[in-house]
Formats: C-alpha cells, structure tokens, sequence
C-alpha cells in the first residue's frame, strides 16, 4: 500500500523493566533503536506485547517522554492509547500528538462487555472529537482479550463519518479471513490494515496490507523486513516460512515472558526477564522449550544494543 504512515515492519514494543517493577527507559529505548536499525520501519510502543495495562497513565506518558529525550523518534512510535475511559483516552493521545507522533493504537472500551455498534460509534466519536485535530486513529482490532471484535459496517460507518481521521487498523484477531477481508474492503479508500500476526504477513500484503504491528518482530524483525521487502517473490515465500516458525516458537511458552526471555538472552541481560505480574518469568522448563524451537528456525541476530 502506497503513503500508508506506518507502511512496513512496525515491532509491538517490550518494555524493559527495573527490579522494582519500574520502566527501565534507557533499555527500552536502546532496543527500539536497535529495532529501527534491524528491520523496523516503526514502533508499536505501549501496546499489549508492551504490557500496557500493566502500565498506569502516568507511567504512560513519561514513557513517551522519556523515549523522545533518549532519541526515540516520535514519529516512528505508534503509541497505545486506548483506555475504557474516553478522557483517560484523549489525555494519552493528546500527549503523543504533542510530543510528535504520527497517529495512535486504540483498543475497543475493553471493560463493558457486548456493546452494540452504536455504543463503540459513539465511543469513538467522543474520542475523535474530543482530540480535535484530526490526529490518525488506528483501531485495534483484539477480541481474544477485548472480547469486542470491530464489526466492518462499524468500521464503514467510522471511515464515512471521520474519512482521514480512522486511519487504519491492526488485527491481532489471528484470522486472514478478518485480516485479508479488511484489506480488501476498505484498503482502496487508503484504510491501513496491519497484521498482528506475524504468520500472516505475506498473504497480508498479497491483498492491499499496509504491513505488521507484531510481537515476535521484538527479535525477528529482520525476518519481518524479508518478507515485507518481497513480499511478491520468492525470497519473500521463503522468509515467511522462517517467520511463522519463530511464530509458532515463541507462542509455544506465554508470549511476552517468552520474548523477554529471548531478549534476555540475546542482550546477555538478566534484567530483560522482569516482567509486572500477573506475568510471571518463564520457568526452566519453558524457556528450554523456547530456546530449543526458536533456535531451529535458524535465525541469526544482530548484535544487540
């Protein structure tokens, strides 16, 4: 897809933390530079890999701020920002804006439990309305854990009501008939679709797909660039079949313990393992697991930053 914002390889962002559970943000901000120099075209910060509702609001925006001054560009981050509340919702997105980011991830009110279309429309139209600036707003579309999957007659009814404003979505339902189907219906009105998925990249990018917004790519992402970069020939095809086997490895223990873990491990850095409860650090069964398959998939790493 042509003049998509964050067209291309975007990582769903670790957030690195201290002993005491704080956000360690000068490792935090050296892994994304060494995501951008690897592969990434861009940063999904504060996202669900990023364990974001573990993360309070305040937390939230010193994160971003603190990535800023440590030389995280701004306008590569696609920060979360989506909060049951619609004023906590404004608040973080104001803040992005303001400090340079390009547009905003926003989850579903996660809380309330089968709202109609008409309620999640005039949830988000508050949203919108409220920020004011017409900054881009991508929906992420995560029912496994919102239980509120974004309808595509509610999506039409946004893009009618807010066209430029609802910008794109990331899909992390895990399903290409979802997935592909966003691309194709709503991708020739300039709808960004991104894959939460890293095993479904390729056929993302078959049909109109903007790119990823995905977890593994926190340690695959040159894998990700591959596939993106030839996505129409066959060194893609075989860089997606790499790519959704480090898929399968790291989803064969809990995802962000496991990719903590592999961070761990690449950066030779005991401290990538903490991790806010209710996530718990991989016990030694579990990380063999992982090491053993991801090690298969044959991927060899830059040095870590």
């Amino acid at each position: 897809m042509q003049n998509a914002l964050y067209g291309g390889v975007n990582a769903a962002v670790l957030t690195a933390m201290n002993e005491d559970l704080s956000v360690d943000l000068d490792r935090m901000a050296a892994h994304s530079k060494w995501l951008l120099a690897n592969g990434c075209n861009g940063l999904g910060v504060l996202g669900t890999t990023g364990e974001a509702n573990s993360v309070g609001v305040n937390e939230r925006m010193e994160v971003l701020e603190g990535l800023v001054a440590r030389g995280v560009p701004a306008a590569k981050m696609m920060p979360g920002t989506g909060m049951p509340s619609i004023t906590d919702t404004v608040l973080l997105s104001k803040h992005a804006e303001k400090l340079g980011a390009r547009g905003v991830l926003v989850l579903p009110p996660y809380y309330y439990k089968n709202p109609s279309d008409d309620g999640l429309f005039a949830f988000f139209s508050e949203v919108i309305q409220r920020i004011g600036s017409g900054l881009p707003i991508y929906l992420y579309n995560f029912p496994q854990q919102t239980a509120i999957p974004f309808t595509f007659s509610l999506i039409a009814r946004l893009l009618k009501e807010y066209p430029g404003t609802v910008r794109g979505a990331k899909d992390s339902s895990g399903n290409f008939e979802n997935t592909g189907g966003m691309a194709k219906e709503f991708g020739k009105d300039g709808f960004e679709v991104y894959a939460g998925d890293d095993g479904l990249l390729l056929d993302l990018m078959k049909v109109g797909g903007a790119g990823c917004i995905t977890a593994a790519s926190n340690i695959t992402c040159a894998v990700n660039q591959a596939v993106y970069a030839n996505w129409n020939n066959a060194q893609g095809e075989a860089a997606q079949v790499t790519l959704s086997a480090a898929r399968k490895a790291v989803i064969s223990v809990p995802l962000i313990p496991g990719l903590k873990a592999l961070k761990a491990r690449h950066a030779n850095d005991a401290r990538w393992h903490n991790i806010r409860p209710p996530h718990l650090k991989l016990n030694a069964a579990q990380q063999q697991t992982l090491f053993t398959n991801f090690d298969a998939c044959q991927i060899t790493l830059a040095k870590a930053a």
